[in-house]
Parts: structure tokens; C-alpha cells; sequence
């Protein structure tokens, strides 16, 4: 193929008159550009798929809610207790974003529905911490297993290495996600 010439030139055509003495300069600014517009189309990609999997996320955790008579934020804040209890109803609180007064509606909630007990605070006999009662968690599980099922089956797609990366990948996200949630709490 031959080089596009400038009329009356005997050189190729060039934006850069550089590139005529070091024609793998251009290249290499090309690939580096090319590289770095291929990393933000794969982060934005990344941000959107978060996003659909929020939203997919909120839909599936309202239709569960809805079988079993929760609010989403019941149900978020039983999940909470699930995870990470006994809690006290204000470190609950805390790690929900939620104001300590409508705490309290929710554990009324949550235990008039026999999903977690308020028990004395062994280290405060003052204090209350509330935890889960396992008792209902296979009616839980039971709404979950299809959504459990998929995410099986896609992780047999992926070889222990690559499960590795996106487990450390889900994990720093959740963590910027409790972060952030953090930032705006102390905000208000």
C-alpha cells in the first residue's frame, strides 16, 4: 500500500512531523490511547452492570419481602442482624443509615413477625441487642433458591482463579459501598 503524499512533498503525509524521523512513536501513542479509551469503556461497563445487578437485586428483595411479609428495609435490616448480630438497635442503626427512631418500628416489626428476638446485652445488663431467630430462614432460603441456583451454575463458567478476582472485586465494591453509605450518614 502505498503512503498518502502531500502535492509537490516527497514524504508521507504526517500530522506529526516527529513521526517521519520515528514512525513507531505514533503507534505507540495510538495504542496507549486506545488502551486507555478500552479501560473506561470496560469500567463503565462495569458501573451499568452494577447498577442492572442493584436494581435486580431491589426487584427480587421486594418480590421476597412481599411472600413473607417484610419491608425492604426490614428485610435489609434482618439480613444485617443475620450477618453480623447480636447487634445493639443503634449500632443496627449505624450500619443501616437508618434514624434511631424508625429503628425501633422496624425490630417491632421484625419481632412481632418472629424473625428476631431482643435479648439483654450480656456486657450491659442496661442494653438490648437483638438477633435472629433461625427459626424462619429456610422461608427465606426458600424464595432465594432459584436466584442461589443461577449464580451456581454461572460460577462453574469460571476457573477458581478468575472466582478469586471477582469475589476480591465484590468485595472491595461492598466495602466502597459501606463507605460511602458511611459519608453521606455522618453528612445528615
Amino acid at each position: 500500500m502505498n503512503p498518502v503524499r502531500h502535492p509537490g512533498a516527497g514524504t508521507p503525509r504526517d500530522t506529526d512531523p516527529d513521526t517521519a524521523r520515528n514512525p513507531g512513536r505514533d503507534t505507540a501513542q495510538e495504542t496507549t490511547r486506545d488502551t486507555a479509551r478500552r479501560r473506561r469503556r470496560l469500567t463503565s461497563a462495569i458501573r451499568e452492570s452494577l447498577r442492572d445487578l442493584s436494581i435486580q437485586l431491589a426487584l427480587l428483595n421486594h418480590q421476597v419481602g412481599g411472600h413473607v411479609d417484610l419491608k425492604g428495609t426490614d428485610l435489609e435490616c434482618l439480613d444485617l442482624i443475620s450477618r453480623c448480630g447480636p447487634l445493639s438497635p443503634s449500632a443496627l442503626a449505624r450500619r443501616s443509615g437508618v434514624h434511631a427512631a424508625t429503628m425501633t418500628g422496624i425490630l417491632d416489626r421484625l419481632e412481632r413477625g418472629g424473625w428476631i428476638a431482643r435479648d439483654r446485652d450480656p456486657a450491659d445488663r442496661r442494653g438490648v441487642v437483638v438477633r435472629a431467630l433461625r427459626s424462619r430462614t429456610p422461608e427465606l432460603l426458600r424464595h432465594y433458591a432459584a436466584m442461589n441456583a443461577s449464580l451456581d451454575q454461572i460460577c462453574t463458567r469460571y476457573t477458581d482463579h478468575e472466582l478469586e478476582l471477582i469475589s476480591d472485586f465484590m468485595h472491595q465494591t461492598a466495602e466502597a459501598g459501606r463507605n460511602a453509605v458511611g459519608r453521606l450518614t455522618h453528612r445528615t
